[in-house]
Parts: structure tokens; C-alpha cells; sequence
């Protein structure tokens, strides 16, 4: 079956059976999409009518809320690399549903992603109903969307077989509970990376807003604590995202996206907000919010909590729940983003540019790599190499500062240089640009030999890598990181210094924000010495699949 980029999936079953059905749906339908699935809800559509048949609003309800919930925590087991959304603009209470007199869709809403598919699970009873039923599929989707010319539509029906219509749990009859709405709804969230979790609560509180969503972004200080948080998406991109998200589900809604540099931010001083809608996690800070608006003379907010939704694929260092900081801890090791061309750099052998600050567990990781087969070559070492009697930098070093930086034994003293050079830009300067080109120099011949002796790979481990500007001699750069604090303990331990001077050494470095933002790999040696193994080796497996491609492959690559 040919696979399209984006789909949109038309819900018919009843309420009562729907969550049955959700992950066999899901199941087949990732079969057909690849990247957008689009659900649209509308229990009880009868496709089999041969009549024109139109969307309906559909009531906010209870079971809508569950059905959400329901859905995004089977799409994150089954099928997570689609980018899904429950569709909202048919959903609407009654008073609301009275006021729109030409229906959910006066004109086809237009969405992020115009769908080239369009799924069902409308049972058909047999073969010869599939012709009208597909007619009228793209018809009724038509009507709702504005969808590409060529629209294809796929009966999944047959493959859901193993759902019993008559299997209710509850039954059919049972009592629809319809759900408490609001005029101004309110949440807020990191939101980085989204995922099904955001999506639920995102979703569950445009159900609940009639007029107005209020989303606070937690942005600067909010970030300071968070698990690897160099790799949180920038403020205005997880935006972006949540614009367009929030646009598909429910464009009728006024949206308001605020950062947040302390916790409470519009919650505490907007008379319109009505709800807060949290999760079993942050309900104590719901109930914080709505004591500092007692404080400042407000209504309190209704609190409306969703549960958190269980992660099926959690590791060992990751959190039970689905959240932002595991996507982030899945990265590491990946290619964060494709390597910059090197047109005057031969492929073989490839050439990867370790670096990280202090303490990061740079040279740990270079060793493991050394342990599966790269050829490592130690720019501290080379940088001794480059100091040594008789080589272009000697003799340039001592033109530059003076005889007396000699040891007796003719060779220079690192102490005295080093005190020539602290804490004075210019001179370190006049060092650097003496020792960083010879450094690179060695580095070159080193690559020449493992080249020679048949390497495929050679890993420069270099502290000042992006410093020097050495990118010219790699194909990628790999950056080591580590929290701050983790960082300053380390040091302490392995050189017997105080925390201060710790501290102080890593402020004269570049921030791991900084190197990241150069990284086409990203890797973190902050937990157990296992965990750091299996990023290196998922690195190192991922390294392997991309040099096996050809020279034009891998100079093409995007």
C-alpha cells in the first residue's frame, strides 16, 4: 500500500466503543502515514447513505476527555514517530452550537498539513458497499477541509475485525456526562519537544474553552534546572509549534502564548481566567496559583486535572511518565543535525572532533570510541609535543616571551609561560595564534597515518576544538557536556582544588550551551558508567550507518 506523508482519520464508531478501537486504528493506520495523522471525531457518521452527508457539532463531553487521553497514550506506544492531532472545531456546547448557523465548517478549514489521505473505521457489512462508502468519505472530508486535489481515502474497517461491535463495556445506553466548560482557560508548561502528553493537555483544554486559551512558555530562569536543558528547544520555535498545533485543533479559539520567567505569570492577575487545567503532578502548584489570587483579591480558578500518561518505552534513567526531558535523554547519541560540507576533506578516514569542557567525561568518551576501533588522537598531548626543543613553535615561544620561560634543560616552562599569559587576553592570544596551528599540523599527520594504516576512523580529542577553530579538520563535532555543578565536583576530586577555582575554570571556558549549539552529536556522562556505554555505542552504530554510504551519498546527504 502506498504511504502518504499526511492523512486525516474520520472516527465514526460510537463514543461507548471508540477507546476499544483506538489502537488497532492506530495500528493500521501507521501503516498508511508517515508523518501528520489528523483525527476527526464524529460518532455515528453514516457513510453507507449515498445522500450528501454533513458534520454535526458534537457536544463537549466527559468521554471525549477520556477518549483524548486514550488516544494519545496508545499513539505514543504504537505508532510515536507520527505527529498525531484530535481535531476540535465540530465540538462545541449547545448555546455555542446554536449561535453557529451554518455548522462546525461555513468554509473547509484549512490545516498545517493539507491531507492526501483520508481514513475511516466505518464498518462496512460487505465488498460491494466500499465504492459508495469511499465516495461519500471524501466527500464529507471535503466539505470539512481543505484537502490536496487528489485526495485518497482507505477503509480500515477490515482490519479491525477483532473489535466487537456489540462489545460495549458500559453499553451503548449508557449516559453521556457532558463536561463543565469555560470562557477562559488557562495552562501552562515547558512544551518543549511536543509530545502526547502536551498534546493531551492541550487538547483537553481547548475542549474546555469556549472564548480564550492562555498558554504560559516556561522561558530563562523556569529552564535552569531541567534535565539537559542546552537541548530545549528555543523559545520562539516551541511557539511556532504550539501555534500550529493549537490553529489545527480548535482555530476558533482567541490565543494568548505568554513566556514565563516565574512560575505563576497571568494566572495570578487575569480577572477573565476561569480554569486551570493541571496534571496530578502540578495540582499543588494550581492550588498555589489560586492563594496568590485570593492575595490579590481574584476568583479562584476551577482546577481540572488530567492524568499523566505512562511511558511504554521508558529506560532505566528516564521518567515513568511521558515527558520532554526523556525525548531530550533519547537524543544523545543521535544526529542532532547534519554535518556541514567539507569539500577539501577526503572521507577516509572520517574524522570526528571530540571536545567538552572540564570535567564533562570527554576523554572517557574518546577512549570508548578508541575501544571500538577509532584511531584517537590526544590534542594534549600534541600540545606538549608542540612546546618540545627543536619544533616551529620552541623557537617562536621563546621570540615571543623572552629566555627566561626556560627551564635549565633548555625546555620550556608550562608554569612560568602560564603566568606570563593569566588572566591577559592579548598575550594568551599571542600564544595561542604560536601553538594552535602547529597543534593542528600534528593533528593532519596523525590523520595521514591512520590513514596509511588503514583506519576508517580517527576521533580528535581536543578541549578547544571550536576554540581554535579546528572544525576545518572533522567531519563532525561530537561535544561531551555535563551540568555545571556536577562538573565543579568532578574537578575538585581529580585535581585537589578548591570549589572556587573550579568555578573559575569553567567560566574561562566556553558554556556547554555554546559548544552545543555547534554539535552534530550530543552525549552526557552524567549517570552511570553503563549509561554512557550504550550512548556511545548507539553514537558510535549510528557513525557506522553513515559512512557505509558512498562519498557522493554522504556529501549529498541534507
Amino acid at each position: 500500500m502506498s504511504m502518504f506523508s499526511t492523512g486525516i482519520l474520520v472516527l465514526t464508531s460510537p463514543l461507548h466503543v471508540l477507546p476499544l478501537r483506538i489502537a488497532p486504528v492506530l495500528t493500521s493506520a501507521a501503516q498508511v502515514v508517515e508523518r501528520t495523522l489528523y483525527v476527526h471525531l464524529h460518532p455515528g457518521l453514516n457513510l453507507s447513505t449515498g445522500g450528501q452527508v454533513r458534520p454535526v457539532y458534537i457536544p463537549p463531553l466527559v468521554d471525549l476527555c477520556t477518549l483524548i487521553s486514550r488516544l494519545y497514550s496508545n499513539a505514543a506506544d504504537i505508532c510515536a514517530h507520527l505527529d498525531v492531532r484530535v481535531l476540535l472545531s465540530n465540538v462545541r456546547t449547545q448555546s455555542a452550537a446554536l449561535r453557529g448557523n451554518n455548522g462546525p465548517f461555513p468554509t473547509p478549514q484549512t490545516l498545517s498539513h493539507s491531507p492526501e489521505v483520508v481514513l475511516t473505521d466505518f464498518p462496512i457489512q460487505d465488498s460491494g458497499q466500499s465504492s459508495l462508502v469511499t465516495q461519500c468519505l471524501q466527500k464529507y472530508t471535503g466539505y470539512c477541509y481543505d484537502c490536496n486535489p487528489s485526495l485518497s481515502s482507505v477503509l480500515l474497517y477490515p482490519r479491525l475485525k477483532e473489535v466487537k461491535e456489540d462489545d460495549d463495556r458500559g453499553g451503548s445506553g449508557a449516559q453521556l456526562k457532558p463536561l463543565e466548560t469555560f470562557s477562559d482557560v488557562v495552562v501552562g508548561g515547558t512544551f518543549d519537544r511536543l509530545h502526547g502528553a502536551h498534546k493531551t493537555l492541550l487538547n483537553i483544554s481547548c475542549l474546555m474553552a469556549n472564548r480564550r486559551f492562555v498558554i504560559g512558555v516556561c522561558d530563562q530562569e523556569l529552564l535552569k534546572n531541567k534535565v539537559l536543558k542546552e537541548l530545549i528547544e528555543p523559545y520562539y520555535q516551541r511557539v511556532q509549534k504550539l501555534q500550529d498545533f493549537l490553529n489545527d485543533v480548535k482555530p476558533s479559539l482567541k490565543y494568548e502564548i505568554v513566556p514565563l520567567s516565574e512560575p505563576f505569570g497571568p494566572s495570578i492577575s487575569d480577572p477573565e481566567l476561569q480554569c486551570i487545567v493541571v496534571s496530578e503532578e502540578t495540582r499543588n502548584g494550581g492550588e498555589a496559583v489560586n492563594r496568590k489570587r485570593a492575595e490579590n483579591g481574584l476568583a479562584e480558578l476551577v482546577l481540572y486535572e488530567i492524568q499523566l500518561l505512562k511511558d511504554a518505552h521508558h529506560a532505566d534513567i528516564e521518567e515513568e511518565k511521558i515527558s520532554s526531558s526523556s525525548l531530550r535523554t533519547r537524543l544523545l547519541g543521535t544526529l542532532l543535525k547534519h554535518p556541514s560540507p567539507q569539500p577539501n576533506l577526503p572521507l577516509d578516514p572520517y574524522v570526528i572532533g571530540l571536545t567538552g569542557g572540564s570535567g564533562s567525561g570527554k576523554s572517557s568518551i574518546a577512549h570508548r570510541l578508541e575501544a571500538f576501533g577509532a584511531v584517537r588522537i590526544d590534542c594534549d598531548q600534541l600540545g606538549h609535543e608542540a612546546y618540545l626543543p627543536g619544533t616551529s613553535a620552541y623557537h617562536k615561544v621563546i621570540q615571543e616571551f623572552g629566555p627566561d620561560i626556560l627551564n635549565e634543560d633548555k625546555t620550556i616552562n608550562r608554569r612560568v609561560l602560564g603566568g606570563k599569559v593569566f588572566g591577559n587576553q592579548d598575550r594568551l592570544k599571542a600564544l595561542t595564534d604560536i601553538v594552535w596551528p602547529e597543534i593542528a599540523l600534528l593533528v593532519k599527520t596523525k590523520i595521514k597515518h591512520a590513514k596509511q594504516q588503514g583506519k576508517r576512523v580517527c576521533v580528535v580529542d581536543a578541549a578547544v576544538l571550536l576554540e581554535a577553530g579546528w572544525t576545518y579538520l572533522v567531519h563532525e563535532v561530537w561535544v561531551a557536556t555535563i551540568p555545571e555543578e556536577e562538573a565543579v565536583k568532578r574537578i575538585v576530586q581529580r585535581d585537589g582544588v578548591k570549589e572556587e577555582d573550579a568555578l573559575r575554570r569553567l567560566k574561562s571556558q566556553w558554556t556547554n550551551a555554546k559548544l552545543i549549539e555547534h554539535a552534530n552529536v550530543v552525549l552526557c556522562t552524567l549517570w552511570e558508567p553503563d549509561v554512557t556505554q550504550r550512548q556511545v555505542l548507539k553514537a558510535w552504530s549510528l557513525l557506522q550507518q553513515r559512512i557505509q554510504k558512498s562519498p557522493e551519498e554522504i556529501k549529498s546527504s541534507p
